[in-house]
Order: C-alpha cells, then sequence, then structure tokens
C-alpha cells in the first residue's frame, strides 16, 4: 500500500490560502472585470492577480487528479462517485443557495445602490440572468463554479480511469520527462474549448486526467524535484512577462502574451509539485489540520472578503491601502472561525461535505 501524499495536502492547503489575497485584489482589478465589490483600477494590484491566475485553478485540479488516483486505490468507482456527490453537489447547493444570495445582495447595494431588503432580493437573484458574476445582484455560483466543474470531471474520467485500472500510465511504461514537458504544448487549444467565463471544462478535463496519470507517478515527480528550481525560473519569467504584456505594456502582442500565460501555467504546476516534493513532503498538527479544514476554507472565505471590504469602506472610505490589507488580514481570521465552527456542527459538516470534529 502506497504511503499518503502528504506533499499533495500541504501543496493544496498551501495554495488554498491564497484565495483571501487573491480574491480581495479583485475589487481593483484593471481590465474591467465584474466583481462583488469594485473601487478603481490599479495596475499594482492588478500583477498579483495576473501573476498567479494562469496556474492558480489549473494546479488545484492537476491536485484533485492525483488524489483520486490514490482514493480509487481504497474505494469502487461507485463508490467514489458517492462520495463526490455528497462531498461536492451539497456543498454546491448550500453555497448557491444560501451564501451566494448573500454575496449579491451586498454587490448589488454596493456597485448599484440597491436600497431594498434582502428577503427581497432573493428573489431577484433566483431571476436574473445575466453574466452570471453576481456583480449586478443576478444568479452566480461564485466560487461554488469549482465544486460544479469538479464533480462533472469526476464524473467524465471516471469511465475513463476504469480503462487504466492499476496501470500507471496508458502504456504501462515510464513516461520520459521531456515528453511529459511536452503535454503542456495542448493546453492553449484546451483554453478556449467548452469555457464558461473563462474558465474552460475541457481544460480542467486534461488537468485533472494528466494528475490522475502523470503527476502521481514516482518517477516523473522525482525529475520534478530534481528540476524544480529551472522548471521555477521558467515559470515566474513566463509569468512576469504575462504581467508586463498583459497590463503594463503598450503594445499589444496578443501571441506573445498567450504563450507566456501557458508557459506560466504549465511550468509553475510542475515545478510546485516537484518543490513541495522536496519540502512540503511532511506531517505535523498544523499542516494536518490545515489540510482538514482546507475545503470549508474554499467555501467560507469569499463571504469573508465581501463583508470585510464592504465594512472597511463604510468605516475608512477609499483607502487602498487599508482596504487591501484590512480585508486580508480581518478575513482570515474571521474564515478560520467559521472552518471552526462548522467542523464542529453536524449539520454544517453535512451541508459543507465535511467530517464532523467530535470535541
Amino acid at each position: 500500500m502506497t504511503s499518503r501524499k502528504h506533499y499533495i495536502d500541504n501543496l493544496r492547503w498551501i495554495t488554498l490560502m491564497l484565495l483571501i489575497p487573491y480574491h480581495t485584489a479583485m475589487a481593483w482589478n484593471a481590465w474591467g472585470e465584474p466583481n462583488y465589490v469594485f473601487f478603481e483600477s490599479n495596475k499594482v494590484i492588478s500583477s498579483f492577480i495576473v501573476f498567479f491566475s494562469p496556474f492558480f485553478m489549473p494546479l488545484l485540479f492537476v491536485l484533485a487528479g492525483v488524489s483520486t488516483k490514490y482514493a480509487l486505490r481504497k474505494r469502487s468507482f461507485k463508490q467514489y462517485l458517492s462520495e463526490r456527490a455528497k462531498k461536492l453537489l451539497i456543498p454546491l447547493l448550500f453555497g448557491t443557495v444560501v451564501l451566494m444570495p448573500v454575496m449579491t445582495y451586498l454587490a448589488d447595494r454596493h456597485n448599484f445602490g440597491y436600497s431594498g431588503g434582502f428577503f427581497e432580493h432573493y428573489g431577484i437573484f433566483f431571476t436574473r440572468f445575466t453574466d452570471l458574476t453576481g456583480a449586478d445582484g443576478g444568479f452566480s455560483l461564485g466560487q461554488f463554479w469549482f465544486l460544479l466543474y469538479l464533480f462533472v470531471i469526476s464524473v467524465i474520467c471516471v469511465s475513463i480511469m476504469q480503462l487504466f485500472k492499476n496501470r500507471g500510465t496508458s502504456t504501462g511504461r515510464p513516461v520520459p520527462f521531456p515528453l511529459f514537458i511536452a503535454l503542456g504544448l495542448p493546453l492553449p487549444l484546451f483554453g478556449e474549448f467548452l469555457s464558461i467565463g473563462g474558465k474552460s471544462l475541457a481544460e480542467y478535463t486534461y488537468l485533472f486526467l494528466l494528475g490522475y496519470f502523470l503527476f502521481s507517478d514516482d518517477g516523473i515527480i522525482q525529475k520534478a524535484e530534481k528540476y524544480c528550481l529551472p522548471l521555477l525560473a521558467v515559470g515566474t519569467a513566463a509569468a512576469i512577462l504575462d504581467v508586463y504584456l498583459f497590463l503594463w505594456s503598450d503594445t499589444e502582442l496578443a501571441v506573445i502574451n498567450t504563450a507566456a500565460k501557458y508557459i506560466a501555467e504549465w511550468f509553475m504546476m510542475i515545478a510546485l509539485v516537484g518543490l513541495s516534493k522536496k519540502y512540503l513532503n511532511f506531517t505535523g498538527k498544523i499542516s494536518a489540520h490545515m489540510s482538514g479544514i482546507s475545503f470549508l476554507y474554499y467555501i467560507w472565505h469569499f463571504i469573508c472578503v465581501v463583508s470585510s471590504q464592504i465594512l472597511l469602506y463604510r468605516l475608512f472610505g477609499n483607502n487602498t491601502a487599508v482596504l487591501y490589507f484590512g480585508t486580508v488580514i480581518v478575513s482570515f481570521p474571521l474564515t478560520i472561525l467559521l472552518c471552526e465552527i462548522s467542523i464542529r456542527i453536524p449539520f454544517l459538516c453535512f451541508l459543507t461535505g465535511t467530517k464532523h470534529k467530535k470535541t
């Protein structure tokens, strides 16, 4: 029996910790993307978003694929899908029906001056269908799109996984590392295919399968660990170039910008997995606990961000430094507090797809 890959758990929860500063920064995005709270365009803050956006969510789908590989060693496909339904669909329903109406109500009040009551707005949420961002108070899945995509991808991939059960790769032979690197080449082709709001179901399915078949392969991970620093250098350089071309350059170089984005995505994911294998392959009280509440953290963090931003705006006005850093400082402990409360209440555990922690 293969021992648990602690570096996967640690990389996942550390990546998820970036959600608060990342989603806080969206209130200043410089490309006009609708957001629950928008203050003004700020290229410096936007640079943080653009740097991490190519590989942030893709990495989570890769890690989900890796985790699925090990989950299916202990579960049948039927058991796996049953668990996926409980863990993903119930929180999706809870988030959409309970949390998103609150966030879109706050968004409508802040962005468009809505003056009606919350329960009146609750009806608006389920009848106003615009761009699905929720920034105008209309229907939105918010961050819960990830749960929907992950469930759909899990169902799609089960039939593929059955074909390769008990086989490390599609050929049963080790995949040469250069060939593995080359598997990033199709990403631009998938990027715009089956894409809703810039989120490509095809791309994330591809990454999930790569996680299942290749990022779970010890030989591949050993090479990723060995070459993690040069991979990180390439990925970081590409991410910086992406930031420059997308936000700061006066010349539009779309092809180069797209190439930089996908190079950053692929090389940074491999580098981060390699780095985590090298430095994060351990467990302890803090890491185990953070891993245990990481799913709850994903569920609760955004409503904490939006509420904190609006409260701080009312208290301090449009002070960028206070609004950004204050939101991050307030949202993090508030999110952790909600996670700790949720994990101790059986009914909330059911709604959020987490295990009850007995006190």
